[in-house]
């Protein structure tokens, strides 16, 4: 089934206090990471709310400043454009994602990571209700995630979320991607 990796990457990295969609791990940036661990489990990767030179990039839908739900809207309205099946999304700042994520995920319904409901799975049927629960004022994802009955899946290991840049120092990927 074609499916659309997604990088949410339309936030301010305000507690960050840079773009850290574009700082260096190991040499290379976040969403690198980001976009080389999602794309052999994807037929495609877009960037959701911000532009990257070289890659297809998604407006945040209906409008940018609305948290990662509008990332999740531009993504899942572009699967359904392209008959897609599935959106397997992921925050531009977890680098570590394992390259059988979404076996973890794929099932039946949306699921989404326990601790990081940024990663998650979501058949593209949601579309309409996702329209539905932004432009009703709907903004956080868990609640989103509970409205349509995702299931919360754990990985057994955690996984980097890149909020400060003294995070960037407990998570060291070396020679990985």
């Amino acid at each position: 089934m074609k499916g659309i990796g997604a990088i949410l990457a339309g936030g301010r990295s305000e507690r960050f206090g840079s773009d850290k969609a574009v700082t260096l791990l190991d040499g290379r940036r976040l969403v690198d990471w980001v976009a080389d661990a999602l794309a052999p489990q994807v037929t495609q990767i877009v960037i959701c709310g911000r532009d990257e030179p070289g890659q297809h990039c998604l407006a945040d839908r209906p409008e940018p400043g609305i948290g990662p739900l509008g990332g999740l809207a531009a993504a899942l309205n572009y699967a359904v454009a392209n008959d897609a099946g599935f959106v397997l999304s992921a925050g531009c700042d977890t680098p570590d994602i394992p390259p059988d994520l979404i076996d973890h995920l794929r099932g039946e319904g949306a699921a989404i990571l326990d601790d990081q409901p940024v990663i998650g799975f979501w058949p593209a049927i949601l579309v309409e209700q996702l329209d539905a629960f932004v432009a009703d004022g709907g903004r956080s994802l868990y609640r989103f995630a509970d409205h349509v009955g995702a299931r919360r899946v754990t990985l057994g290991r955690d996984l980097a979320n890149i909020n400060r840049p003294d995070d960037l120092k407990k998570i060291n990927l070396g020679t990985k991607g």
